[in-house]
């Protein structure tokens, strides 16, 4: 042991200096204040399973998790709908919940945003419409932003919820309504 703390010693540290920080890798401050300047406070949002297979909602809760900390970026998840700025919407909507969606839009206050996740979401998926769906969460609310995938990543999910919040989708929505 001694030997080895000698060796240690003469050669002394042999490590890689520490690299320069970089300031395109500051996402998190440009995004806060993307979403304090589209909504002036935190996002708030509402998740509902319309009839998926929880694929989409195990990438939803993904976005909890410390890698991509979507709450520090000031978005969060909120358990109301009259609480909540956007709607994420997984699975085909089932006849059963076609109704339970309508209200849960209807609950949310103006402007509301909607995205609809994966690809049972955006196109009704392998079940399409049929006896058990009504298809696509289009066919039953207006849709802002749609994110294919089977399951999207938690990357494509950050980016079609700031995409919703974008002046740009924002604009057209307030011009449909």
């Amino acid at each position: 042991m001694l030997k080895a703390l000698r060796t240690i010693a003469g050669i002394g540290i042999v490590s890689e200096p520490a690299p320069e920080p970089d300031e395109t890798l500051r996402l998190r401050e440009v995004l806060q204040a993307e979403i304090l300047a589209s909504l002036g406070r935190a996002l708030c949002i509402r998740q509902v399973d319309a009839g998926s297979c929880n694929g989409c909602e195990l990438e939803i809760h993904a976005l909890n998790n410390p890698i991509y900390n979507i709450e520090g970026l000031g978005i969060r998840f909120v358990a109301s709908p009259r609480h909540a700025d956007l709607l994420l919407v997984t699975g085909p909507v089932s006849w059963h919940m076609a109704v339970a969606l309508r209200r849960t839009y209807d609950a949310t206050p103006d402007p509301k945003l909607v995205v609809a996740v994966g690809d049972c979401g955006c196109t009704g998926g392998i079940f399409g419409a049929g006896y058990a769906t009504a298809g696509p969460v289009s066919a039953v609310i207006p849709v802002d932003v749609a994110v294919p995938g089977c399951p999207p990543s938690p990357e494509r999910l950050l980016q079609a919820i700031l995409t919703a919040i974008s002046p740009a989708v924002r604009g057209a929505q307030a011009a449909e309504r």
